[in-house]
């Protein structure tokens, strides 16, 4: 399984297609590969669990600068008002 510095390898490798074709979605890669495009991050975050549980994926904005999270941060879905939290 690659890790999340592979991920972010593979997506700048393709960094430039996805901005001409996609700006402004969000991309999930794993195992250096994309998964699939997103109009959400929610959209991506919960694909991106159910797919593959706790990673490492990454989740990124096309378009967007990198974002730092601390480890600490983690995706819970909360099924019981339907909405996503982080």
């Amino acid at each position: 399984m690659a890790d999340i510095d592979e991920n972010i390898v593979a997506y700048d490798e393709i960094r430039q297609k996805l901005e001409a074709d996609h700006m402004g979605k969000w991309a999930l890669l794993c195992n250096r590969e994309l998964v699939s495009i997103f109009d959400s991050s929610e959209q991506a975050a919960e694909t991106a669990v159910q797919k593959f549980g706790r990673g490492p994926y990454l989740i990124r904005q096309i378009g967007a600068p990198p974002l730092v999270l601390p480890a600490s941060v983690m995706y819970h879905p909360d099924y019981g008002n339907n909405k996503m939290r982080l």
